[in-house]
């Protein structure tokens, strides 16, 4: 067995903490992961996972060794890619991540890059903005889309390339369905008023009810939602289905303009605007697919397509932020 094949077990591991979901996402029996395993603590000579009757964590040696198979599968990945890509014809992978509530642009973003460039292989992980950063500086993810104004704080080199801004509206089943589809009222409901109504949220551990219950504060309420869920699919369809509302951000809002049994409300009182970019770790020596991505993601065409479908209410990408763009890549 090849030392790469041993570290992508090992990455798979650490990814999915449990010797048998980590076979099973590569393909083999977990027999084969475990004396794989044991055959790299053989190799280096220390203990890499600490064991107990399931799989506990990685040694401080392991997490050690795991770091390092990042970095030798990641320059073994840069060297693929600069064998099999030539000019405007990148060929390899790329691995994405979003927060939950900008997966509808981002997986318009992955149909389109791989539209225009066939040789590539995407992988669109939904994640938590933790685990983003996380996997930005360990090279797991090589690109995200969410939250920038997080990277504030952080001391890592992280760049951005700023998308849109993120409003909020409140979802509710419409009085009298609209023959067009969802209906997005020009009145906007204050934020206080919102508080008044039956919510669907999302629970407290997702940055985006953060940012809901930061904009309640504000208006100098708190709220007390009949139903939390993790899941952005689920805000909708309650909404859809029962007697409740809810607070979504514009992207998913456009992801559901087809219902004409629901209505958007526009949230004011404090106005909510959220800054949405695409993050990427520093590399003066970017893959082929990276930079094809970081490339797109800077093209004005692009930034069209995302103020067309972020479900803004204005024509123009706001704020000026198209100028905040890096330089292209070539």
């Amino acid at each position: 067995m090849s030392l790469f094949t041993s570290f992508r077990y090992l990455v798979a591991l650490h990814q999915h903490k449990h010797f048998g979901r980590a076979a099973e996402a590569c393909h083999i029996t977990q027999p084969a992961l475990s004396n794989a395993i044991r055959a790299l603590e053989a190799e280096f000579g220390t203990a890499i996972v600490k064991r107990g009757r399931s799989f506990q964590s990685f040694t401080p040696e392991g997490e050690r060794i795991f770091a390092t198979a990042q970095r030798v599968l990641h320059e073994q990945e840069l060297l693929q890619q600069d064998l099999k890509s030539a000019a405007d014809h990148p060929v390899g992978t790329l691995t994405l991540g979003a927060v939950p509530s900008v997966m509808p642009i981002a997986a318009r973003f992955s149909g389109v890059l791989q539209g225009h460039h066939p040789g590539l292989s995407l992988v669109l992980l939904s994640m938590s903005s933790p685990d983003i950063e996380a996997g930005l500086e360990s090279l797991s993810v090589d690109m995200a889309l969410g939250y920038t104004d997080r990277l504030k704080t952080r001391a890592a080199k992280i760049m951005t390339i700023d998308q849109y801004t993120e409003r909020y509206f409140l979802l509710r089943r419409a009085a009298k369905p609209a023959g067009k589809g969802l209906r997005i009222v020009e009145r906007p409901m204050s934020w206080e008023a919102a508080s008044r109504l039956t919510l669907c949220l999302l629970t407290p551990e997702m940055h985006n009810r953060t940012i809901v219950d930061a904009a309640f504060k504000q208006a100098g309420v708190t709220v007390k939602p009949v139903i939390e869920t993790n899941s952005i699919l689920t805000l909708g369809l309650t909404v859809l289905v029962g007697e409740v509302s809810s607070i979504l951000p514009g992207a998913l809002v456009g992801v559901l303009r087809g219902y004409s049994e629901l209505e958007a409300v526009p949230l004011s009182a404090p106005e909510v605007l959220t800054p949405i970019g695409f993050m990427y770790s520093f590399n003066d020596r970017p893959s082929h697919a990276l930079r094809a991505a970081l490339n797109m993601a800077s093209d004005s065409m692009w930034l069209q397509q995302v103020v067309s479908y972020a479900g803004l209410l204005q024509s123009e990408v706001p704020g000026g932020r198209i100028a905040s763009r890096p330089p292209k890549f070539v």
